[in-house]
């Protein structure tokens, strides 16, 4: 055989009409795709993460062989497979010798200088997943220097026509319904919510198992209840079932949380999404095809096309420096109780917890629990990040990192957010069942009894004072902190010094 084309596959692009397939010839083109040490240890990762990406993995090589096409796979268990990204790709060049290596940009900064320093002849081609090219999001920058979310959903709303009259005015007559998407389950509690769909583990899916907990025995997590979708059926039957059973109570309730609830209303689509299992497009057509009411259409369609398409405009805009920013000056290091959720906060305990045991946890704990309680703290930002890509199984770096390092814990001080997204406990109070049954009073911030959450907001804000005092959208609560007396915030900032310092005092991290 000679080889004209080698069209290398990364693990979150399983996308049979990606345009590294574009041309492909069976006769004359090979497919690549690599298991590898490097990118399975770069940071410690969940175990169900890793089984997520090796099981789709090889599932979508099978399918490419059931087409006829020649793969070439490089397991973690080969012993010639050193699972450095370069060596390995520098192997298979050498055995098959194609002309040209063919592949989409990648989603990762990190691997895409990898290959652009391996010296090899390397053809780059634009990745049709997402519905604003990189190219588009520089000249919308250009366009608008803030960069501000609304604008840009906007913007794409009427690019696509989704959700626009046909005078060119909004579906419903406004462009969001946030003010009917807030609401909690209070005492009354949550309706009866739909279980997802679960798929049993096949004879692939039961060899990625395997080889996880054969080579990653100390790492977070369990595989044993494993059925996540990690093929193109399994996540179009995920889609169906969340548009049908769950989306017409996800907008009321989108921030909402209970105690044993990881996922309640939410999508779970997150990873086929991630790993381009399920495109945009069709996950934004199947909520408009839906009876679903227009806020919840609505709250879901703007993660999609607006949150979503934003993050990743935004990171390849951004990167590398952006990785760096620390704009609140934050260095603590990750507390210990992140990996292991012995915390006798209820809320963390809760959040983490169902990180631990689902690699999973819905957006609003993930942004105003454990992204709240590490911002308050003054964790360092990009450990927080790093955090979030070893234990969420739907982790992507383009994803997590404007999401922990700019939404999550304003390290990029405003550009993905215009505030920080401070809170004390009475939001957690308010949004969820947790307080009832904790040992701590949210109300509180000083004695045995102050919530954490609210010794350190008052702390948080005292000391980011003079960087966020005269932003407008904190005037109510600089406001409601020049009202407390000297002596109180004085005691209430010596209690946060003495919690920042026993939370942080214990850390670790899991095996990489």
């Amino acid at each position: 055989m000679t080889l004209r084309h080698l069209v290398l596959i990364l693990g979150d692009q399983l996308d049979a009409r990606s345009a590294a397939f574009d041309g492909f010839d069976e006769k004359q083109d090979a497919v690549a795709m690599m298991e590898l040490w490097q990118e399975a240890t770069y940071v410690p990762q969940h175990k169900r993460r890793l089984a997520y990406f090796f099981a789709a993995m090889r599932h979508f090589a099978e399918a490419q062989r059931a087409k006829g096409r020649h793969v070439v796979y490089s397991d973690l268990d080969d012993p010639e497979n050193r699972g450095d990204f370069v060596q390995e790709l520098q192997r298979r060049v050498a055995a098959l010798k194609p002309e040209r290596i063919i592949l989409v940009e990648p989603g990762d900064w990190r691997v895409k200088r990898n290959l652009l320093a391996a010296g090899l002849p390397i053809d780059m081609r634009a990745d049709r997943h997402f519905l604003c090219s990189r190219e588009d999001f520089a000249a919308f920058a250009q366009e608008h220097p803030a960069m501000v979310l609304e604008t840009f959903y906007r913007g794409m709303r009427r690019r696509l026509d989704v959700l626009m009259d046909a005078d060119g005015e909004p579906a419903g007559g406004a462009w969001n319904f946030d003010t009917k998407n807030r609401e909690a389950f209070g005492k009354r509690g949550r309706p009866l919510v739909p279980a997802p769909p679960r798929f049993a583990p096949d004879a692939i899916t039961r060899r990625a198992l395997q080889l996880v907990e054969w080579h990653f025995p100390g790492h977070p997590g369990r595989l044993d209840d494993f059925a996540l979708p990690v093929t193109r059926r399994q996540a179009l039957a995920s889609l169906r079932d969340f548009v049908t059973q769950r989306l017409p109570d996800f907008g009321r309730y989108q921030d909402a949380m209970q105690g044993g609830e990881p996922l309640l209303f939410h999508s779970g689509l997150s990873g086929p999404l991630n790993l381009h299992l399920l495109s945009p497009r069709e996950t934004v057509d199947a909520a408009l095809a839906s009876t679903a009411p227009l806020n919840a259409v609505e709250g879901f369609v703007r993660q999609v096309i607006g949150w979503r398409e934003f993050v990743h405009g935004l990171y390849w805009h951004a990167m590398p420096a952006y990785a760096q920013l620390n704009a609140l000056e934050a260095d603590l290091p990750m507390p210990r109780f992140y990996w292991t959720g012995e915390t006798s906060m209820r809320c963390l305990a809760e959040a983490i917890g169902h990180t631990i045991d689902h690699a999973y946890a819905h957006h609003i704990e993930r942004l105003m629990v454990l992204g709240l309680f590490a911002m308050l703290l003054g964790v360092n930002p990009y450990e927080v990040h790093r955090w979030h890509m070893s234990m969420f199984w739907d982790s992507i770096d383009w994803v997590s990192l404007p999401n922990t390092l700019g939404m999550s814990q304003y390290g990029d001080g405003g550009v993905i957010g215009t505030k920080p997204y401070a809170a004390s406990g009475r939001y957690i109070d308010r949004m969820s069942d947790h307080c009832r049954h904790c040992r701590y009073r949210p109300d509180q911030a000083l004695g045995e009894e102050a919530c954490p959450f609210t010794t350190l907001y008052w702390d948080f804000l005292a000391r980011h004072r003079p960087r966020l005092a005269a932003n407008q959208r904190m005037r109510h609560q600089y406001a409601n902190l020049a009202r407390k007396p000297a002596a109180e915030l004085s005691r209430i900032r010596r209690q946060a010094d003495r919690l920042k310092a026993e939370m942080t005092a214990d850390t670790f991290l899991p095996p990489a």
